[in-house]
């Protein structure tokens, strides 16, 4: 069913070495998923009867990982093949350090062994249930994940309400599966999203980060965004953008929103470099500039304005999807920079075009005027400032009337304004 060719030739040297040390090993998931699909699986995960700690004795490029859910990463290189051992039930579990769930429901700690079957019926989507035994060529299937994948079906094992409450992110998954592979969500497993959808709110956001990157950095960031938009799931994560959003009635937000991730899906189909921090730059920018709009009257400056109002935004969105600095960093450098380009006099703009965020901080201008949110003659003149020979430049600065010096009145040889008495 799955040619040995398409398989991850360290995934394979996992799977051996592990079996000649006297253990079960299969690759299991996505990587399943894929292959059966004829898809080219990114990463290629095992799964094994082998504990975190039995695995690390085996392999000397290994390392141990995670507390919530204790796994083993052996590096090759730059590539690492993620390993795992078989889940149990948490009915089973000898003590709360092994397992431990929330009153909410959901899986604090989740360390319990079990057998290769009850690990099947532990994974979330039977579609990513599917075991390839490499020393057999065969897939293993408990959860008929390979009768869903031909109906093009995204479903839950089990109950999805406990299964939901038991870790919320795979509301995000069945959207992100339902969109990467163009499948229908089961009924039942679609039903619960909108009414749980505010137990995103309990996750961490470091890890809320991670899955964000997987949902929109995929090359189907629009599409994903509908779906988020239609079960509510992207309100809870950027509750500010969605507010913001709605308030307002132009419908230009919307529109640079959605041309932003248009953009990042044709730079995606061609293989060509997108950095979170511009696209959430534009997720955020909405109710930053709401934001700086209600204080253009008080008495601070531009520069002031723009820092404060971009601070305030990454902190508050940070308590949800925390954004590392790395990007949260020049996302709001884009924001601080828009200013900027409305000035086209003097040195400034030779200034402005030296500086390393140019080229992001441009390109935001861009989605901002095809919004019709900025004058799209600012943006074509920053588009021609950067085409011309820098000779040319100076020709293209626009010039500021001077300013007149007001007249203090006529002063007689002695200084004094001739309308006014001699001082006694």
């Amino acid at each position: 069913m799955i040619p040995e060719q398409d398989l991850n030739n360290r995934a394979l040297k996992v799977l051996r070495t592990l079996k000649q040390h006297g253990y079960d090993a299969y690759i299991v998931g996505g990587a399943v998923r894929d292959l059966i699909l004829d898809l080219h699986p990114k990463d290629f995960d095992v799964a094994t009867n082998a504990t975190p700690e039995q695995i690390k004795s085996v392999f000397k490029n290994c390392r141990l990982i995670g507390r919530r859910f204790r796994l083993a990463h052996i590096y090759f290189g730059r590539e690492i093949i993620e390993v795992a051992t078989f889940r149990g039930s948490h009915e089973s579990a000898e003590h709360d350090s092994h397992a431990q769930t929330a009153d909410c429901g959901r899986i604090l700690r989740d360390n319990v062994y079990g057998t290769l079957e009850e690990d099947a019926l532990r994974r979330d989507f039977t579609i990513n249930s599917m075991y390839f035994d490499a020393s057999a060529m065969e897939v293993v299937d408990y959860a008929e994940g390979f009768s869903d994948l031909k109906k093009k079906l995204i479903k839950l094992i089990g109950d999805p309400e406990q299964r939901y409450r038991e870790d919320p992110v795979r509301m995000l998954r069945a959207i992100r599966f339902a969109v990467k592979l163009g499948f229908n969500i089961a009924s039942a497993t679609e039903e619960p999203i909108k009414r749980l959808s505010h137990l995103l709110s309990n996750i961490p956001p470091a890890r809320l980060f991670d899955e964000s990157l997987k949902l929109f950095m995929g090359g189907k960031a629009l599409a994903t965004y509908e779906k988020l938009c239609e079960y509510r799931l992207f309100q809870v994560m950027f509750p500010l953008t969605a507010e913001a959003v709605a308030k307002d009635d132009s419908g230009r937000a919307q529109a640079m929103l959605v041309q932003a991730l248009k953009n990042t899906d044709i730079r995606i189909a061609q293989e060509k470099p997108v950095t979170p921090a511009f696209l959430f730059a534009t997720f955020l920018w909405e109710p930053v500039r709401q934001l700086i709009e209600n204080n253009t009257n008080e008495r601070r400056s531009e520069n002031e304005i723009y820092y404060e109002a971009a601070e305030e935004i990454a902190r508050e969105q940070a308590q949800i999807v925390s954004i590392p600095k790395r990007f949260s960093m020049p996302m709001k450098e884009i924001w601080r920079m828009q200013p900027r380009f409305m000035s086209r006099s003097g040195k400034r703009p030779f200034r402005l075009l030296e500086h390393q965020r140019f080229r992001a901080a441009y390109d935001f201008l861009l989605l901002r005027a095809d919004s019709g949110e900025v004058d799209k003659e600012i943006a074509d003149w920053w588009t021609r400032f950067q085409e011309v020979d820098p000779a040319q430049r100076s020709s293209m600065l626009i010039k500021q009337p001077k300013k007149r010096k007001h007249s203090r009145g006529k002063h007689n040889k002695h200084g004094r304004n001739k309308h006014l008495p001699p001082q006694a």
